[in-house]
């Protein structure tokens, strides 16, 4: 399914017709939910950008540092923080699940 949606986005073009620069993150290590015998939502792809910084979710795995490296070259503007997150996707959510708008009080 990932692979689909990659060759979809590179195959978009923008409004001259130039191809979209797509920039690719690796996948953690599948994250296995033991009980329901299935794996999380474990990805990078789920950072949260802010006001000059990335919250990049990790996850202690070989390709943490791989995804901070490309983020870092992807937005040398932006501090790259990377936060642990394997607890949070035991909830089936990111950082940017979390960051979502709250309804305003009445």
């Amino acid at each position: 399914m990932l692979q689909t949606n990659l060759d979809i986005l590179r195959s978009f073009r923008d409004r001259e017709g130039r191809p979209l620069k797509v920039l690719t993150l690796p996948m953690p290590t599948p994250v296995p939910l033991p009980e329901e015998d299935r794996m999380l939502p474990a990805s990078y792809a789920n950072f949260y950008i802010a006001n000059g910084v990335v919250l990049l979710p990790t996850f202690n795995d070989i390709n943490d540092a791989v995804a901070i490296r490309i983020l870092e070259r992807a937005m040398p503007d932006h501090r790259i923080v990377p936060i642990y997150a394997r607890d949070l996707v035991y909830g089936y959510g990111g950082f940017h699940c979390v960051t979502q708008q709250e309804p305003a009080e009445r």
